[in-house]
């Protein structure tokens, strides 16, 4: 994985000097539009974008084979807790599933889960229970981690209640906040979910100046 994959097939996109890259995530409850990070979160926006674009394969689980088409086709959104983010990114609907492989952690300090329309990468790294942050390896120092894959959310907190997130979830994007909001008051069920079906049934991708 590096930095500018998942543009294959679309130099207009690969092309910085045309502007910041957005993404706007199509839902049945209506459109989100995200600025992507890609320079404080290059790999995980790659990874988002190769996925969305279906030029990252991913490990489908009843095939048993590697698959190259879009990822993010007409998923659930199937966590979401008032207050605080909705989730997605997961193709079997479980919120278990996943491409088959994991994406490093980028954490940059100039970012953080302050207000509503935070995109973040969901993963199943383990914090210190005391801290909730992330603890170093002994051995070599580095912060152990590094298990994010195709699954992300999007804040919904008004205030700052998701900061303690920072250093623990990558930032990659900042959403318009009105339509995840929307999405993020929504009745839910046992396990966070919806109670009627929200979807993600696309991602698009532009450059643009804002």
């Amino acid at each position: 994985l590096h930095a500018g994959d998942g543009f294959e097939g679309a130099p207009e996109l690969a092309n910085k000097e045309t502007g910041k890259l957005f993404a706007t995530m199509v839902t049945t409850m209506g459109d989100v539009r995200c600025e992507m990070y890609e320079d404080q979160a290059p790999l995980t926006v790659a990874n988002f974008v190769g996925l969305s674009r279906g030029t990252r394969p991913y490990w489908d689980s009843k095939t048993k084979t590697w698959i190259k088409r879009p990822y993010y086709k007409n998923i659930l959104w199937h966590r979401v807790i008032k207050d605080f983010m909705i989730q997605t990114g997961d193709h079997t609907g479980t919120g278990t599933g996943g491409p088959g492989y994991f994406v490093p952690d980028e954490f940059d300090k100039t970012l953080s889960h302050s207000g509503p329309g935070i995109l973040s990468m969901a993963n199943r790294n383990r914090p210190d229970r005391r801290t909730q942050k992330l603890v170093p390896d002994p051995k070599t120092g580095q912060l152990i981690g590094n298990t994010g894959s195709s699954q992300f959310f999007v804040t919904v907190s008004k205030g700052k209640r998701a900061a303690y997130l920072d250093g623990r979830h990558t930032v990659f994007g900042k959403c318009e906040p009105k339509v995840a909001l929307e999405i993020g008051a929504v009745p839910t069920a046992r396990g966070d979910r919806p109670v009627k079906e929200v979807r993600l049934t696309d991602v698009k991708f532009e450059r643009a100046a804002k």
